[in-house]
């Protein structure tokens, strides 16, 4: 939600500590004399101590783990530091931000993991892909978050009838069962702890819970679980427990992946949904599935990305930055009209095309077409450095013919070359604000991501249905340098999500700024046809007149996802923990 007493954007941003560069109009084709100039730089990461740039990362020896949660990335160093690898430390690390970041860490969510294993024993690298988001529940119909008004219901969507079938503990034991080293119930472990002992609330997540009371208090469950006995906000240095949670961790930690989708978890669960209003039943709990694949492979600048496949939005992000991989953007220099410009104008374009994301069983993704080089050189001919696209100059795409065949993120990396990004996520902050009474952990609202009351063809993908995954924007990512991984990055943010990893790959690859100052950098947001170019406090006043010249309608904007990255060079890992949201921690292994 945005302030509306925030000041103007003309009068109101910060002069950056940097200047902002002219740069002469440049065509698409001069984006080769770029490449050449820049291939002995590329994938430096920038500089550390130089002194050229304002922020610098945490360095770790022997692993990192980087995430939104301080008490979270603390877990999973020590699992490192006890010699696992980097699979465990992430499970441990998202059953431990269950505890501690319930408004986005969850058991009763889901996301995205993408994987990389480096050689061992005989063994060749392998890089997987897991989608453990949400299913619908079968039960799912076109109305049943519709209003009277033939419209999107949003209270409907707050309820148990607006969640989708969680997938974080299917996802995890996934990722256990094919390359965990230790015990599952030693990585599940600490988040029990938590739940138990309790925590000491930080003043960022007191006060997020206290702001969303008039919403949990609503919901007998979630009242018993976040709120005191007498009603009343836990404060900012208090005790926190959460027996319900212990006990639930507790039998996921005895008996895995089954005690959650088909014991006494999915027992209550099931009661309370019903009880709720909601229409999620035994079978959809018991037949849930991840599913596991090879990432969505692209690259930039001659760097090798693996992005996630759909649902998630990693296909709109291997688009947009092939389309900015057309122009020269090291010329441009960061924060200059022209980079600004194209950026933006190749958000709105990749943004447009995201109607054809969606989640099967009835609908296929065209993901080859979209994250072609080639649908993306035709797509990059629309735009003009004069003249920023609107709708009636923006026509749909046909990446068809190029076929062949609250959220939170963090990123761990090990001393034996394995790296995960993971992103996970209730949908809303605090999900549906529902609690199945017993269970001790917040539902997900990620149902409402459907189009609901939509009936446009062209919008086909985002129907809703049963057994049917919602689209979603998120998109972690690992980038390879000689096929090694490079760069470990995600970030929430919802519909900034996007382009928010599109900066940030053009801040390391493109401006050469080392990982925190490319995480710290002030950031836009735009979306398709005629929506408003959105830019954070930190650009100069002066940019705003320049890009409105151009024909962008602009406006301020609150802050923009919260990268959690590492970068690794040689034997070193630096980390970088966005400080756009509080008590992220990046801390290396030693």
């Amino acid at each position: 939600m945005r302030n509306p007493e925030r000041p103007s954007i003309r009068h109101g941003l910060r002069a950056p500590a940097w200047t902002v560069v002219a740069a002469l109009l440049l065509v698409p084709g001069a984006a080769r004399a770029q490449e050449e100039e820049a291939a002995s730089r590329r994938g430096s990461g920038g500089d550390i101590v130089a002194y050229s740039q304002i922020h610098a990362p945490t360095i770790g020896r022997d692993g990192m783990v980087v995430s939104q949660s301080n008490a979270a990335t603390e877990v999973g160093v020590a699992i490192l530091r006890a010699g696992g690898n980097a699979v465990d430390a992430a499970i441990a690390t998202a059953f431990a931000e269950a505890v501690t970041l319930p408004r986005a860490g969850n058991l009763g969510g889901g996301g995205y993991m993408v994987i990389h294993m480096a050689a061992k024993d005989g063994k060749p690298a392998s890089d997987l892909a897991i989608n453990y988001y949400g299913t619908s529940p079968r039960a799912t119909t076109p109305d049943l978050l519709v209003g009277p008004d033939g419209k999107h219901d949003p209270a409907a969507s707050m309820s148990f009838k607006g969640i989708t079938v969680p997938g974080t503990v299917a996802g995890m034991w996934e990722a256990h069962r094919r390359y965990g080293s230790m015990s599952w119930r030693k990585l599940v472990e600490p988040a029990i702890r938590l739940a138990e002992r309790g925590v000491r609330l930080t003043d960022g997540e007191a006060e997020a819970t206290a702001g969303r009371k008039a919403m949990l208090e609503k919901d007998p469950g979630a009242r018993a679980a976040f709120l005191k006995a007498d009603g009343s906000a836990y404060r900012p240095g208090e005790l926190f427990r959460q027996p319900d949670l212990a006990w639930s961790l507790r039998a996921v930690a005895r008996g895995g992946r089954d005690a959650f989708y088909k014991g006494e978890i999915a027992r209550r669960l099931v009661a309370g949904v019903r009880a709720g209003g909601g229409v999620m039943d035994a079978e959809d709990l018991s037949s849930y599935q991840a599913e596991v694949s090879q990432p969505l492979w692209g690259s930039y600048r001659g760097l090798r990305i693996a992005y996630m496949p759909p649902t998630a939005s990693g296909v709109t992000l291997a688009q947009a930055m092939n389309i900015l991989e057309q122009f020269p953007l090291r010329q441009y220099r960061w924060g200059s009209v022209n980079s600004l410009h194209l950026v933006a104008e190749a958000m709105k374009i990749a943004s447009s095309d995201r109607r054809l994301v969606g989640g099967g069983p009835q609908w296929r993704t065209p993901a080859t077409g979209l994250a072609s080089k080639a649908y993306a050189q035709e797509r990059a001919k629309l735009i003009s450095m004069t003249r920023a696209l609107g709708a009636a100059t923006l026509p749909d795409g046909n990446p068809y013919p190029y076929e062949s065949a609250d959220t939170t993120h963090f990123s761990v990396a090990d001393k034996f070359g394995n790296a995960v990004s993971n992103t996970y996520t209730l949908s809303a902050s605090y999900g549906a604000h529902v609690v199945a009474p017993g269970t001790g952990f917040l539902l997900n609202n990620s149902l409402g991501n459907f189009a609901w009351g939509n009936k446009d063809p062209k919008r086909e993908a985002t129907w809703p249905g049963p057994g049917k995954r919602a689209g979603s924007t998120i998109t972690p990512l690992i980038v390879f340098r000689d096929d090694k991984p490079w760069l470990v990055t995600g970030t929430p943010g919802g519909g900034y999500i996007i382009a928010t990893m599109a900066q940030l790959l053009v801040n390391m690859i493109d401006f050469d700024l080392n990982i925190a100052e490319a995480a710290e950098r002030p950031r836009l947001n735009q979306g398709g046809g005629d929506a408003p170019l959105e830019l954070e406090e930190g650009f100069s006043p002066d940019i705003v007149p320049l890009l409105e010249a151009r024909g962008h309608k602009v406006r301020p904007s609150n802050t923009m996802g919260s990268t959690q990255s590492i970068v690794i060079e040689g034997e070193r890992f630096l980390g970088a923990a966005d400080t756009r949201r509080p008590d992220a921690l990046a801390l290396g292994v030693r």
